[in-house]
This record gives C-alpha cells, structure tokens and sequence, in this order.
C-alpha cells in the first residue's frame, strides 16, 4: 500500500494533491478538479505490511493520547486517581488475561476512561500485538473501527478493500480498549465476529444499545464510590484536609449525585476557588494585627457552595475562571461541546494567551478526554445553556467555520492534523451559515480523504453538497457529489457509487464542463466493469443506517433530491443552454437517510465524444429549449371495456337521445293522463283531483301499458313537433302510473294467473292531493285489482 505525497510548488500549486492505494484502485485526491481513481497497476503493490514493533507501538500510543494544554502561570494539575476501584480492576485483568471480552457499563462522569487507563498499564504484555486503546465516540459502523485497529497494528498508511481487511485483522492478537462504544447488536457482533484473537474492553454507558445474546460478553458495571471514597478523592483535589463543615457538605453532595467521581472532581475545583477568594480577601483586608490568626477556618469570607451549586457547578465555576476560558466554553456551547485544539484559540478568542484556557477548564472538571482532544464534561453542556452561554451560538459556529476553513486548505497543515480535529471541523460545518459550510466542506473533504478518514470525509461530503444546494453552488454540488461516487466505488457500494457519478456527471454537463463530465465517465465505466466482473455491492463491515427523521444522524445530514432542486439553478447559470443542445436534469428519486441523490442508470456512451443516449434523453425535459405546456395529471373513471377514441362521440349522443326518448314519453303521458274527460272536475275550494291513466279502447285494467314511443310519437304529431325534453325528476312514464280506485260496472272478469307485483317506481303526481270522501260501498262486485297494482292498494 502507497500513501505518497505529489512535490508540488507552493508558490506554483497551492493545492495539496496526494495519491493514495485504496484496495484494488489507485486514488489521486485533487482539491481543484476533483478526485481521479483508476485501476491499480500491476506490480503497483508493496506486497503484505509488517506488523509494528513494540516500540512504534508506544509512539503511536502516546501520540493517540489527547495533548497535555500548557496551565496558567502558578497553577498546578489536579491528580485524579482511580480510588475505589481496585476490585473492578483486578477483575477486569482477570478476564482479560483469559482473553474474555467485557463490557464496562457505566453512567457519565463514573470514571471509566481514568478506570481503562489503569487497565491499559496492567495489561501490556498479556497478547503478542500488546494493548491498543481506540475511541469509538462518533463510529456507528464496525468498519471504521477495524480500520483504526488495522492501522494500529501494521506499518502501513494505506486502506485495503475489505477482503483484505478482514484477513488482515483475523491475525490480530490484542486487548483492545475500546472506550466510548456507541454500537451494539448486529454492528457489535460483526466487531467481534472479524477478530476471534483479540479480547475486548468496552466501555459504554447505560443507554447505549445492548449486545446480542451470542455475543458471550462479560457485563461489569460500574457503580459510585463509598463515602470514604469520596472524601479522599475530594481531599486529593484539594490538597489539604477537610473541616468539619466541608465533610457534612461532601456526605450530602455524595447522597445528591450517587457518588460520581465526575462531581468530586467539580467540587474540589470549587473548594480550590473558594480558598483562593479567602486568601485574596484576607491579603485586601487591613486589620488589626493577630486578627486573622485567630480568626477560626469556618468563618471565612466565602461561604461554602449550596448542595444545589455542588451538583450542578459549571455556572459557578465558569463565573470563576478567567475571560478567555469562558470565551473558550462559549466556542464549546456552539460546536455541540466539541473543543478546538488549544492552538486554535487565540486565533478564535482574540487573545494570544488563550492556550491556557484548556488546562484551566481541564482542572476544574468541565472537560474530559476523548479520544485525541477534549470535550465538554457530561452535563456541563445544559448547565451552561441555561446560564446564557449558547446565545452567541450562530455567531461562534460562524466564526469556527470560516476559520477552519482557512486552516484545513493550507499547504503547511499535514492530513493528520485534520483528522484529528474532525469532530470540531464537523461540528462548526453543522453549525455554520451554507456560504461558509460550503467552503468548509470544500477545503476540508481532501485533507479528510488523503487522512484516510473516510468517515469523516463522507459526513463532510453529505454536509457539502446539501450546502451548495441550499445556496446554489451548482458546481460545488457536482464535487460534491463526485467524490461521493469517487469513495462508494473504493468501499464496493457499487449501486450507490452510480447514483453519485449519474448526478454529478448531469450537473457538469449543465455547467459545460468537459474535464469534470470526462472524469465522471471514467469512474462510471469502472462501476460497470465492476458490475460486469460480478463484485458484491453490499459489504457486511457497514451497515446502512436506518430511515430517520434525526437524521438521522446528524451531521450527517442527507441531501435527497439534491440533484432535482438545483437542476433549474444549473438552467439559468450555464451559458451553454442558450448556445444549443439541451442537456438535461437529473430525475432524482426518493432516498434514504444517507443516500444524496438516485438517478435513472446512464449508460455508456454509444459513440466516441458522444453523450449517452440515456442522458440526453434525462436532459430532454428539465432543461427544454422552449417552454412546453404543463401536464394535468386526471384519474381515469373505472370503465368496463375501453372505448375507442372515435366512437366516444357516437356513445355520448346515444346516451342524450335515450333519455330524451324516456322524458318525452313521461310528459306525452302526463299531458295525456290531465286531459282525460272521465275525471269530473274538481269543485269547491281547495279540491284537487287525482290523475288517472287514459282509457285506450280494447283493453282492460289488467292489459299491458302502452309503448312509450307510440305515446311519444303520437304526441308529436298532435303537437306539430318534438317538445323540449324536460329534467324534472318528478316526471315518470305512463306505465308506471297506478289505475284508478273508481268501482267498475263491468261484470267481473277472470282474474290473472300472474302474480301481482310491486311497482319499483311510485308515481308522482302532477297536481297535489287533497282529501277526498272515500265512496259509498255498494253490493256490485267490483273487478279484482289490475296485475301491476302493488298489493295493500
């Protein structure tokens, strides 16, 4: 594996090019142009890496360790110890040495970090790779932490693909100290199931996701410290014996916070200051001689902290500090808690001596040790918040952000340098406005990428390209996009890798820009080749974390449809749409948490300089020449059979003469039935008669109704013409009109061997019914009721 450094002339190129080994490729990082990956050469490989010595080892343990910060002028370092834990330490040895792996479970502030150190120093000779201590604060994923472990213990600067990786760690015999630990089921068995040969130290805390039943660890928890515990490690802090007064105060701050060493670290500092008042008090105080001499300890100037300033101390103790610290705790409040190396803070406080700020907040108990830097302690973060130090946040974050900017793309700055500072660089890019995030993320990807922190280098891709959208940095979004591509093809997320190229190759050809859409192809024909060759395209090392809402992760923040919002952006800035061909948008379809942008799949070019068919066909409707009309999407009706498009009309004016048909003969009908010279008129006031059916010669009450269209017919001719159709719901055909009640004086007939049925359709008269006598019974048998009159009439 190579990792060399391209000679360059500052004054010539100021850009920092590195070419790099990434398993089966060769990797150019150019900061300018974007990255260039191309298969690896034969005989380009340096063959198997050697495991390191025992003394490189140690160097590289040291240098992992977060730096010691330089202390104010007559201040001296606190001493912590890890007292009362020697039974959690001799135990957690135990299990090591039988090469058992535990999980050390406990709450923020219990002293786990200052517990692995001591383990560390017991447990150097146990395992033939020695002890390697790693940070997994921040790394969901099992690969990013067999990376670092790898690189832990062979002399190689490179990154091999992950059949190698796996190889590679599988021969590892360590005691990893692994503090930290934010991953557990499936991500946590993967970890162990890649390296049999080493035993684990895990030190997580309460609310971290449990291992899986076959994980076969060891659970330790770790607990508070005994009273006496408690105030031995307050009296260390102090340096000197405790009075009556402060004992009762430290038995109650120890029932308050279960004994956390974290508080009697904080409480120590608060003691130390309040002494230091007293001392500057009584130097001010012009009294009579022999007057402080017998002047008792308990009744000094300075009262002793309230239990309630015991337990929750950082606003007290930032009251207390000097002005660059609490600038250095505002910084802090705005990048999430994250502490900028204390060679950043003059630069970002104003001040030349704010260097010490770090060992100075460090030795009151605000910040602890993780990984290579610092970091608010637990619970200092929301004391502060609520003491007014995060209303200056958008301001602080801004002013990192542009800082670190300027940091991370000078030549004079190693890669190793920038990953180190990682988490800081990331937060002040979350933190920061899209202009200044954009050029953050612009200067900071290479240096994460040649680093090979390629974690870090992807949260500050997907942080970059949702930047450049938001902002409307069309060409930013297509480097974006384009080392995304560039580092999913190097892990073999194949599918993933040709989502990024595709988007970043119709953002370049928006923007006429032929190197870049050149390179994007290049890269694109090696996801094809890889595709061809029948290479996995879902590594088992990552686990694609699931759709949020937070985020899903947070910094990581996903870009989706990115591609689709600034493609009309990309219209009005390229000057090569006004010139001639249209290229086209990228349609961007729905992504997960971590995807940026999914696009139709291109295909290569069909002829030499030529644009592939199918990018021209995506370029045809989101970049047009001339305006085309809008689409209206309609919800086509359920139909039986689909009708032919010429014969809709004919079907339509069937349906208007059936139901003229059916109108005309209600109203031939009605017309008929009110003209009808048997029905007497009615007499007297408020009478109304009842509509009866017309009498057609030859037939009887029972005989079937006449044909509606002969009604309609002969209407027509009386009239002279076809009548307007009416739409009056309360018209109905002649057929359906019920007979009339009047007795006949016929002689009866035979009644009908058809049962009678009930009409569906009651009539609706045409004039309103009023009461009527009913008529006088009479002996005269009258004719049964028609065959059509429903029953009950």
């Amino acid at each position: 594996m190579d990792h060399t450094q391209v000679p360059t002339d500052p004054a010539e190129q100021p850009a920092r090019v590195v070419t790099l080994t990434a398993g089966d490729f060769t990797l150019t990082v150019n900061p300018v142009d974007g990255s260039e990956i191309e298969p690896l050469r034969p005989g380009a490989t340096a063959g198997r890496p050697a495991k390191r010595a025992s003394a490189d080892r140690g160097a590289r343990e040291a240098a992992a360790r977060p730096p010691v910060p330089p202390l104010p002028v007559g201040a001296a370092a606190s001493v912590r110890l890890p007292l009362g834990r020697d039974e959690e330490r001799e135990r957690l040895v135990r299990l090591l040495a039988r090469g058992r792996s535990v999980r050390l479970t406990g709450p923020a502030g219990s002293g786990r970090t200052t517990l692995l150190d001591a383990v560390a120093a017991e447990c150097g000779n146990l395992a033939p790779d020695g002890v390697v201590r790693l940070s997994a604060y921040g790394h969901q994923q099992p690969g990013e932490v067999l990376h670092a472990l790898y690189a832990a213990v062979h002399d190689t600067a490179g990154r091999p693909d992950r059949a190698e990786l796996l190889a590679r760690v599988r021969e590892i015999g360590a005691i990893v100290l692994l503090d930290d630990l934010d991953m557990g089921g499936p991500a946590l068995d993967e970890l162990l199931r890649a390296t049999p040969e080493c035993a684990y130290l895990l030190a997580a805390t309460p609310d971290t996701r449990a291992p899986s039943d076959d994980s076969h660890l060891e659970e330790v928890f770790l607990g508070g410290l005994a009273r006496a515990d408690c105030a031995a490690l307050l009296e260390a802090g102090v340096g000197r014996a405790l009075t009556d007064a402060e004992t009762a105060w430290a038995e109650d701050l120890r029932f308050a916070s279960e004994g956390l060493p974290l508080r009697f670290v904080q409480a120590a500092a608060l003691l130390r200051q309040r002494d230091e008042l007293n001392r500057r008090t009584d130097e001010d105080e012009d009294e009579e001689p022999g007057v402080f001499e017998e002047r008792p300890r308990d009744a000094a100037f300075v009262p002793l902290p309230t239990l309630a300033e015991g337990a929750a101390p950082a606003e007290l103790l930032a009251s207390r500090v000097s002005e660059s610290a609490r600038a250095a705790l505002r910084i802090a409040c705005a990048l999430g808690g994250e502490l900028p190396h204390h060679a950043h803070l003059p630069a970002l406080v104003g001040d030349t001596h704010a260097d010490t700020a770090v060992g100075e907040l460090l030795d009151c108990g605000l910040l602890t040790p993780v990984g290579t830097r610092y970091r608010l302690a637990a619970g200092v973060a929301r004391q502060l918040d609520e003491a007014g130090y995060g209303d200056t946040a958008a301001e602080e974050a801004r002013t990192a952000a542009r800082h670190y900017a300027w940091w991370t793309g000078h030549t004079s700055v190693t890669p190793g340098r920038v990953a180190a500072e990682a988490d800081a660089v990331l937060a002040a890019l979350a933190g920061a406005d899209v202009v200044a995030a954009v050029l953050l993320a612009r200067t900071a990807a290479p240096a994460f990428a040649a680093s090979l922190h390629w974690e870090a280098w992807e949260r500050v891709l997907r942080s970059g390209a949702e930047a450049a959208r938001k902002a409307g940095e069309v060409a930013e979004q297509a480097y974006f996009h384009h080392e995304l591509g560039v580092l999913a093809l190097c892990e073999g997320r194949l599918d993933r890798a040709r989502a990024e190229l595709e988007a970043s190759i119709g953002l370049k050809g928006a923007l006429a820009d032929k190197r870049g859409t050149v390179a994007g192809r290049r890269a694109l024909a090696l996801v094809a080749d890889r595709e061809a060759a029948g290479v996995e395209v879902s590594p088992p090392l990552r686990l694609e974390p699931p759709v949020a809402a937070s985020g899903g992760s947070a910094a990581s923040a996903a870009s989706g449809a990115s591609s689709a919002s600034s493609a009309p952006v990309a219209a009005k800035q390229s000057p090569a749409l006004a010139a001639g061909s249209a290229p086209a948008p990228i349609a961007a379809a729905p992504a997960s948490e971590a995807v940026t942008t999914v696009v139709p799949v291109v295909s290569p070019a069909t002829a030499r300089g030529a644009v592939p068919a199918t990018l021209a066909e995506v370029f045809e409707d989101a970049f047009p020449l001339t305006p085309k009309p809008p689409r209206v999407e309609r919800t086509p009706e359920p139909e039986p059979r689909p009708v032919p498009r010429g014969r809709r009309k004919t079907v339509l004016l069937a349906g208007a003469g059936a139901v003229t048909v059916a109108v005309l003969g209600t109203v031939v009908a009605l017309a008929m039935g009110s003209s009808d010279p048997s029905t007497p008129p009615a007499s007297g006031p408020g009478m109304s008669t009842t509509p009866t059916p017309p009498a057609v010669p030859g037939t009887s009450g029972n005989d079937p109704a006449p044909d509606p269209g002969a009604s309609a017919s002969a209407s027509a001719a009386e009239s002279g013409g076809p009548e307007e159709p009416s739409l009056t719901p309360s018209a109905t055909p002649s057929s359906r009109t019920t007979p009339s009640r009047k007795p006949s004086s016929k002689p009866p007939t035979k009644p009908s061997s058809t049962p009678p049925t009930q009409d569906p359709t009651p009539p609706t008269p045409t004039e309103t019914p009023t009461t009527t006598p009913p008529p006088t019974p009479t002996a005269t048998p009258t004719e049964p009721p028609p065959a059509n009159t429903p029953p009950g009439t």
